[in-house]
């Protein structure tokens, strides 16, 4: 077993483990940062979503409003406009879905799910908490559920889900007067929820972790390419020679050249020991013959 055997036998075994230790280390980073990545992401989708409330509350709304008396326009509708706008932007992000899930609300398709009511309670029972988020599993696979209230704080939202006799009567004649009113300023009716697939997260996790195993890789062969060329260079070709000149020395060959090596180091002190030793041995040899 060579020297350059061993040397590389350590080198490869040390760089595999210390990039499996590295691999294993980022992936459980990384999956922490895509997490908080796609959290992100839902943040400003939730924004946007607001802010489309907002537009549509304040500007949308009162233009619609003559008409509320015989025909109802769901464009007028704060959840609607921020569902459509929504919907535009899934074709850049269709893993992403949206909802506005309210404890009464007019269209039965926003009722919440048990996981969606328990979040909406959670939101009525604390007014300062701003942002909840939680796993669950479904038979889609596990999601990744976040909300934000939705907490009454424009009296335009009581024109229509305030008292059912001052709703629009086309809306009322639409939806009925069963559910979606009653509603109070300050109250939390319900709750804006963004979901997304834990395998998105998992799969950026698993991306980034493969790019730093290749990485890794790339630099330890490089490592190994060079220190390679430097061990044949600095060591192993300038003890191949000595070991060479020993033999013949040995076999009392004393014609050899002599190995000079300016260097300082210890394959320089070892060259000069063997000259030593040659130029020794030689007048021992010459002293014996005469």
């Amino acid at each position: 077993m060579g020297l350059r055997f061993k040397y590389n036998l350590v080198l490869i075994t040390a760089s595999a483990l210390g990039a499996a230790a590295a691999v294993g280390i980022s992936y459980s980073l990384v999956k922490e940062s895509a997490l908080r990545d796609v959290e992100r992401e839902a943040q400003l989708m939730r924004a946007n979503a607001t802010a489309v409330r907002s537009y549509t509350l304040e500007h949308i709304a009162p233009l619609l409003s003559d008409e509320g008396d015989i025909l109802f326009q769901p464009e007028a509708v704060t959840s609607f406009a921020a569902r459509r706008v929504f919907e535009t932007m899934t074709a850049e992000f269709p893993q992403y879905s949206y909802k506005e899930a309210a404890l009464n609300p007019l269209n039965p398709a926003d009722l919440p799910t048990a996981e969606e009511a328990e979040m909406i309670a959670q939101f009525r029972a604390d007014p300062e908490l701003a942002q909840l988020s939680r796993r669950i599993d479904t038979d889609a696979g596990p999601l990744l559920m976040m909300g934000a209230p939705v907490t009454i704080t424009n009296p335009g939202c009581l024109s229509c889900h305030g008292s059912v006799d001052a709703a629009p009567p086309a809306m009322v004649d639409l939806y009925g007067s069963a559910n979606g009113y009653g509603w109070e300023m300050g109250e939390t009716v319900g709750a804006q929820i963004v979901t997304v697939p834990l395998p998105l997260v998992i799969e950026r996790a698993k991306e980034t972790a493969a790019m730093v195993a290749i990485a890794l890789a790339a630099a330890f062969t490089l490592v190994l390419i060079v220190t390679n060329i430097l061990l044949t260079r600095v060591v192993i070709r300038p003890v191949s020679y000595l070991t060479s000149m020993a033999e013949k020395v040995s076999l009392g060959d004393f014609s050899v050249p002599e190995y000079t090596r300016d260097t300082r180091d210890e394959i320089g002190s070892l060259a000069t020991s063997f000259n030593r030793m040659r130029r020794s041995l030689d007048r021992a040899m010459a002293m014996l013959d005469d």
